[in-house]
């Protein structure tokens, strides 16, 4: 059984059991978090599209906690000036698990 959401302009494939890191959300570890928007749902009567959603269905996760994503370098250079940057950026995210997909 799976299921296709939506999440931050994304669309992932999750299980049961499965984690997954989603865009960041100030939660406490523990806490469960619904995802509204399943595309589509394969259960044990087949395979089930939604346009654009499927409905009565919801897709519930716990947090896990937050981590850091590695990290990227952004380096502007301005050529016969002497003038040149470089910085840094870690994006942060929320890992969850998915704990059932209500509603198959």
């Amino acid at each position: 059984m799976y299921a296709i959401i939506v999440d931050g302009g994304r669309q992932y494939r999750v299980q049961p059991g499965m984690e997954l890191d989603v865009d960041y959300r100030e939660i406490a570890q523990g806490e469960n978090l619904t995802f509204e928007k399943v595309l589509a749902v394969s259960g044990d009567d087949g395979l089930k599209l939604g346009a654009p959603t499927v409905a009565g269905v919801s897709v519930t996760a716990s947090v896990v906690g937050t981590q850091m994503d590695k990290k990227i370098y952004i380096q502007k250079f301005r050529r016969r000036k002497h003038s040149k940057s470089r910085t840094g950026h870690r994006q942060m995210h929320t890992r969850v698990r998915i704990e059932k997909i209500a509603g198959v």
